[in-house]
C-alpha cells in the first residue's frame, strides 16, 4: 500500500505530562520554605507527582468536555434539582478532598497550614480549575460556620472529612460535604444591598426565604450561605439542600449558566420558595458575615490565577524547548527568550505575593498581619487577576495555532482566567475596597510601610517608586478616580519588595527596571536587552 508521506508528523511538541509540579517549580518550593510550611514539603512533592501525571491532565480535559447537566425533575415529575457530573469530575474532587484543600487548615490548625494548603491548591489549579470553586467556598465558609449556633457547628466534623461524597442526601447521612454561596441578584450585581430576596423569621433562629439568585455558585453543594433581606437589613442565612424533616428544601434550580470558562463546574440561577435556613451571625449584619468568606475566596482568586499563570508558562517553555523555526529552537531565539523571561517574571511575582498573603491567613491572632491581610488581599486580587488573561494570551501565542485550538490546555487556561477577576468583586470593587480598608484600618500606611521598608536601599528604582507611592496615598484629592493606579502601584511595590528580599538579584533587578522604572514596553517581551535572560529561563524551567 502506498504510504501517506504528507501525514508524517515532525517538529511537533510532545505533551507536557508525567512531571512533578512541585519539584520543577523553584519559586513554589522556596516560598513554602520561607513562609512557614517546610514541614509539608514531602506531601507537596507527592501531590506534585500525582497532579503532573498524564491521567490527571486528562481528567481535567474530560471534565471540561462533559459539562454538568441539570436534572430538574425525575421521570414521574417530582422536582429533584439535581446536577449530574461526569465521573471525571468526581475523581478530581476525590483528590481535592483527600489533599484537604477544602478544610485542612481548619481541621488541623498548625503553623503554616494555610501556606501548605495554598501551595497544593496552586498545583491543583494547574490541572483543572473548575473544581476550585466549591473547594474555595467550603474553605472560606468554615470560619463563619465555626461562629454559628450549635446546629450549624454540628456540620463541621463532616466538612472536615477528606472523603468526597457526591450523593444528594440529608447531610446527616453524608460522609463528606461542601458549601456554596448565593449573593448576586439580577438587579444588584455587586451592589448586594440592593438585593430583594426576603427572609421571614419563624422562631428558633429559623427563617423562610423567598426570592431569586442570578448567580448561585455550585448548586450541588450541601448548603449555601445566602444573603437575604430581613427587617434589620441584609442577613446571612445558612441554607441546606435538605430540611431537618428529611424533605428537599425548595431551592429550585432554573438553569445552569453557560459560561465562557469554568465549564466543568456548575453555576446556576435559582428561585427560593420558602426555603428553610438558619441565621448565621447577627440579623442585619449579613454583608460583614459573608464578606469573611469572601476574604478567603479572594486569596484563592490570587492563588488560582497564579496557578494558571504557572501552567501557561510551563506550556510555553515546554513548547519553545522542543519547537524549531528558522533554523533554531524557539527558546534559543533572542526575541522569544525575552517573551518567556517576561512571562516568568510576572508568574514569579504573582506566586510570591500570593503565598506571602497565605502566611497572613496563618496569623489570625496577629493584629498587624490581620491589617496586612485586610489591606493587601483586595489589592493583590485586583492586579494579579488582571494580569492573568494577558499572560495567558501571550503564552497561547507562543504555541501559535496549536495554542488556539481546544485540543490543548492553553485555550482552557485562557477561558478560565477572567473568572477570578470577576468572582468576589470585579476590578473596581477591589480598588474601592482597598480605599475603604485604608480609611478604616488603624495605622494603615504604617502597616504597609512595615512590609515595604525592609527592601529600601536594595534598588534605586524601588526607592523612588516607594517614595512616590507614599505621596500618592497621602493625597486624598480625586482618590476614587485614581483608585486603580493606586492599587496597581501598591501591588507592584509589594511584589518588588518580596523579590528584592528573597529572589535572586537577576529576578528582582529585571522586575524593578521593567515594572517600576518603566524600562519596558506595553506588552510582554519588552524587557531591557541586558537582563540575565539565561538565568531567568533556567529558574523558570530547569533542564530545558
Amino acid at each position: 500500500m502506498e504510504s501517506w508521506q504528507t501525514h508524517e508528523v515532525s517538529n511537533q511538541t510532545p505533551p507536557l505530562e508525567n512531571y512533578n509540579l512541585y519539584l520543577t517549580d523553584a519559586v513554589l518550593q522556596e516560598a513554602v520554605q520561607r513562609e512557614g510550611a517546610a514541614w509539608a514539603a514531602e506531601q507537596l512533592q507527592s501531590a506534585g507527582t500525582e497532579l503532573g501525571t498524564a491521567q490527571a491532565f486528562d481528567l481535567g480535559r474530560v471534565a471540561n468536555l462533559n459539562t454538568p447537566v441539570l436534572r430538574a425533575f425525575d421521570s414521574r415529575g417530582n422536582r429533584t434539582d439535581f446536577v449530574e457530573f461526569h465521573p471525571a469530575w468526581h475523581e478530581i474532587l476525590t483528590g481535592v478532598m483527600r489533599r484537604g484543600l477544602h478544610s485542612a487548615p481548619w481541621a488541623d490548625p498548625k503553623p503554616g497550614a494555610h501556606v501548605a494548603r495554598a501551595a497544593a491548591y496552586m498545583m491543583q489549579g494547574q490541572t483543572e480549575a473548575g473544581s476550585l470553586c466549591p473547594t474555595t467556598m467550603t474553605y472560606g465558609a468554615i470560619p463563619a460556620l465555626q461562629k454559628g449556633e450549635q446546629r450549624i457547628r454540628d456540620w463541621l466534623p463532616t466538612l472536615y472529612s477528606r472523603e468526597h461524597d457526591p450523593r444528594d442526601l440529608p447531610f446527616a447521612q453524608k460522609k463528606g460535604g461542601m458549601i456554596g454561596m448565593g449573593m448576586t441578584e439580577k438587579q444588584g450585581g455587586s451592589d448586594v444591598r440592593a438585593n430583594t430576596t426576603q427572609a421571614q423569621a419563624i422562631g428558633n433562629n429559623e427563617y423562610l426565604v423567598t426570592g431569586h439568585k442570578w448567580f448561585f455558585s455550585a448548586p450541588m453543594c450541601d448548603a449555601h450561605l445566602v444573603l437575604a433581606q430581613t427587617p434589620k437589613g441584609p442577613s446571612c442565612i445558612f441554607m441546606p439542600r435538605w430540611r431537618p424533616d428529611g424533605s428537599k428544601n425548595p431551592i429550585q434550580v432554573q438553569r445552569l449558566k453557560e459560561k465562557v470558562g469554568n465549564r466543568s463546574n456548575s453555576s446556576s440561577e435559582v428561585e427560593f420558595r420558602d426555603a428553610w435556613g438558619l441565621l448565621l451571625g447577627e440579623e442585619g449584619r449579613g454583608v460583614p458575615t459573608i464578606i469573611e468568606m469572601a476574604t478567603y475566596t479572594r486569596l484563592d482568586c490570587c492563588l488560582g490565577t497564579s496557578a494558571g499563570m504557572r501552567q501557561a508558562l510551563s506550556q510555553a517553555m515546554h513548547h519553545a524547548s522542543h519547537r524549531s523555526a528558522f533554523g533554531a529552537r524557539l527558546i534559543d531565539q533572542p526575541l522569544m527568550r525575552n517573551v518567556l523571561a517576561d512571562l516568568a517574571l510576572e508568574t514569579e511575582a504573582a506566586a510570591t505575593l500570593s503565598l506571602r498573603m497565605a502566611r497572613a491567613f496563618d496569623s489570625l491572632d496577629n493584629e498587624s498581619e490581620n491589617a496586612f491581610r485586610r489591606l493587601v488581599t483586595p489589592a493583590a486580587k485586583y492586579w494579579i487577576c488582571k494580569r492573568g488573561p494577558e499572560l495567558a494570551a501571550e503564552a497561547m501565542e507562543v504555541l501559535g495555532g496549536n495554542g488556539y485550538v481546544d485540543d490543548g490546555m492553553l485555550a482552557r487556561i485562557y477561558r478560565e482566567m477572567p473568572v477570578n477577576s470577576i468572582w468576589e468583586g470585579s476590578g473596581n470593587i477591589m480598588c474601592l475596597d482597598l480605599l475603604r480598608a485604608f480609611s478604616k484600618t488603624p495605622n494603615a500606611l504604617q502597616v504597609l510601610m512595615a512590609e515595604l521598608t525592609p527592601a529600601l536601599g536594595r534598588h534605586a528604582a524601588y526607592d523612588t517608586f516607594l517614595g512616590q507611592l507614599q505621596r500618592d496615598f497621602a493625597d486624598s484629592s480625586n482618590i476614587e478616580t485614581r483608585a486603580r493606579r493606586l492599587t496597581q502601584n501598591l501591588t507592584l511595590a509589594l511584589q518588588a519588595s518580596l523579590l528584592l528580599q528573597h529572589a535572586p538579584d537577576y529576578v528582582s533587578d529585571a522586575f524593578c527596571r521593567s515594572r517600576l522604572a518603566h524600562d519596558w514596553g506595553y506588552n510582554f517581551g519588552t524587557l531591557p536587552a541586558n537582563v540575565d535572560f539565561a538565568s531567568l529561563l533556567n529558574r523558570a524551567w530547569p533542564n530545558q
